[in-house]
């Protein structure tokens, strides 16, 4: 498990370690673990970190009458178009394409950190991230998480706080 390369940015996204360096987060860095398998899922990431499936944060995109618009979500839940239409207060909510997702974030998917993407987009965190502790994203790459408190997380986001994840029957 690599935590530093030659550029110091170690196992994060060059990009995503300079983004956390201008948020003044850059003790982040030190933190990324990187795995020697892809981590792509929440799943994955999970099992690799040995935590919780809902301490793992997904970044994921959507477009909202096709605006990309991302939202956090917690590992072990899944995201309610219809919840986030209304939040949102548009007329469709679509998962974007992955190469909207690229173009919006600057990341692939299974990678998107929660934040440090090229373009500001709207961002909503389901409040289902604040029962932990600490939660686990992606560092710009799908072999490497980092650990971040969850309000850490939502403030540095900058997203609203909302309930956008399907009930369970």
């Amino acid at each position: 498990m690599t935590t530093t390369d030659a550029h110091g940015s170690g196992a994060a996204h060059p990009r995503f370690a300079q983004a956390l360096r201008e948020l003044g987060l850059g003790e982040l860095i030190a933190q990324v673990r990187r795995f020697p398998d892809a981590t792509r899922t929440a799943a994955e990431a999970a099992a690799a970190i040995g935590c919780e499936l809902s301490q793992i944060c997904k970044s994921l995109i959507f477009a909202a009458d096709g605006v990309p618009v991302l939202v956090l979500m917690d590992g072990a839940s899944r995201v309610d178009l219809e919840r986030v239409r209304e939040e949102l207060g548009a007329d469709k909510v679509t998962r974007a394409k992955a190469d909207v997702v690229r173009e919006t974030t600057g990341y692939a998917i299974g990678g998107v950190p929660p934040f440090g993407h090229r373009t500001r987009t709207r961002v909503l965190a389901d409040r289902s991230l604040l029962e932990h502790e600490l939660v686990w994203a992606a560092a710009g790459n799908p072999y490497a998480v980092f650990p971040i408190a969850p309000k850490d997380l939502v403030a540095q986001a900058g997203a609203a706080l909302v309930d956008v994840r399907e009930r369970t029957a």
